[in-house]
């Protein structure tokens, strides 16, 4: 498999252009800074004022921002789960990444029960190689854990799998304080790292029973019964393990105040956690569930919040107390959310968000002042590349990495709708919002794969082996 891949790469650069972009201002981490960028051979060639190469195509990008190519580092395609499979697919999804800026997506590859984690490596391969638009990677989900698990996981950091994934609830993935415990310190041993969905199962499964008991069915119930306290208390049971392990880990999909808290606390009791929020979150609140026609749309977990919880997400992000923002895009038709339309348990859990998340979080971060451009291209490029082992391969515009380019109008003006969208699923969760910074052009590795907004090129993807991670 992993010839057949190394084949189709160097079909694909046996084809590739030079191009230089003039005129654009490339943004990084740290700074703004107005330079040509000549992309040669799948690379960053050289960036710096009047650049000149007669062989080269050039491309004006007079008042255009140039951001590193976005990573989105939670992401569930062909996922499944809840009696059904999500509705994008790596073809579908990954040709929505690249028409939102987004280059690289890291995917669950899950280890259902009774499989071994080459088995589920080998599912999510035989998922996107050949099929991606984008470059990919996997986590590993482990849901099953025992000594075959642990030894597995030293192959998985072999195959350049070198983060993983662990839930703190849902029956089919759950692993008890001991196997967390058991994890963890494998992981510190091999050098991986961790993500984790904090939510107390326990405390979800009770509520739910009295909300039954009640006849308490719609899709209004689910917040009540995966509150804040939930999420907060599942956090700070994760990082004591953490700590007495002594390990970093990743809260993923942070949704409140109490588990921001929480986080806060143990990095001033000396402890390295990492943290990663979603758009939803900072746009959207539970009000949504008390739609009554397309509340079920909205079911995802942790749920949506009070409004008030929002402006503390985005102080997080100002201050670095949030490290990155990805989508947990996990896509459902609305004749799949309608499964529970009766029983709000039976509703599948997700939203899409790949396609949107560069611009919503420029329109309302960089947009409205929240957010520097400096800051959105820390969260979504430069971060997580170096947060997954990606880094300086990806994340950056510097000589030597991968021509992995989003360029963004921000005078551009566009608004979402499901209509246009590449999105496989017939709502948009964010249907009719206004934005304002688009994006014009996407380079894949040298490759123009998005131009006028629209996909040109698909089906460029490819896997890409990560190192340890250096955040």
């Amino acid at each position: 498999m992993q010839e057949k891949r190394n084949h189709d790469h160097i079909k694909r650069r046996r084809f590739s252009m030079k191009y230089l972009l003039k005129n654009g201002t490339f943004v990084s981490g740290d700074q703004m800074k107005k330079a040509d960028v000549l992309i040669e051979n799948e690379k960053i060639a050289k960036t710096g004022p009047d650049l000149n190469d007669p062989e080269a195509v050039v491309i004006d990008v007079t008042g255009k921002l140039l951001f590193p190519g976005f990573i989105d580092a939670h992401t569930h395609f062909q996922l499944e789960v809840a009696g059904t499979v999500t509705a994008d697919n790596f073809d579908t999804g990954t040709r929505a990444a690249i028409k939102g800026g987004t280059t690289t997506v890291i995917d669950f590859a899950t280890q259902y029960k009774g499989e071994t984690l080459e088995k589920a490596l080998e599912n999510w391969h035989m998922r996107a190689d050949g099929r991606s638009s984008c470059d990919y990677s996997f986590h590993m989900a482990i849901s099953d854990w025992n000594e075959q698990t642990a030894e597995s996981m030293e192959h998985m950091m072999e195959e350049g799998i070198t983060s993983f994934k662990l839930y703190m609830t849902y029956q089919d993935m759950i692993l008890n304080d001991h196997d967390i415990f058991m994890a963890l310190r494998k992981m510190k041993e091999i050098g991986g790292i961790t993500g984790v969905h904090c939510e107390n199962a326990g405390m979800i499964d009770a509520l739910t029973e009295e909300a039954k008991k009640r006849g308490d069915l719609g899709a209004d119930a689910h917040p009540r019964v995966r509150p804040d306290g939930a999420e907060a208390e599942a956090v700070n049971r994760l990082l004591a393990i953490a700590k007495e392990v002594d390990i970093p880990v990743i809260v993923v999909h942070l949704t409140c105040r109490e588990a921001l808290d929480v986080i806060e606390r143990a990095r001033n009791s000396g402890q390295t956690v990492f943290a990663e929020t979603c758009p939803q979150y900072l746009l959207l609140d539970e009000s949504f569930y008390e739609r009554r026609e397309d509340g079920r749309n909205y079911v995802c977990s942790p749920p949506l919040r009070k409004k008030e919880h929002q402006e503390v997400l985005w102080e997080g992000l100002r201050t670095g107390k949030i490290q990155t923002v990805s989508t947990d895009h996990c896509s459902f038709t609305v004749e799949q959310k309608n499964m529970g339309k009766d029983d709000f348990t039976r509703i599948p859990n997700g939203m899409p968000g790949v396609e949107t998340r560069a611009v919503l979080l420029y329109t309302y971060g960089v947009g409205s002042g929240r957010l520097t451009p400096q800051q959105m291209c820390r969260l979504l490029s430069e971060n997580p590349a170096k947060l997954y082992g990606l880094y300086p391969e990806k994340g950056c515009i510097i000589e030597g990495s991968d021509a992995d380019i989003a360029v963004l109008d921000p005078e551009g003006e566009d608004i979402i709708t499901a209509r246009t969208q590449e999105q496989n699923v017939d709502y948009a969760p964010f249907e009719g919002i206004k934005i304002k910074g688009t994006i014009d052009k996407v380079f894949l590795r040298g490759c123009l794969v998005t131009d006028g907004g629209r996909v040109v090129k698909e089906k460029q993807g490819k896997f890409i082996k990560r190192g340890p991670h250096m955040l």
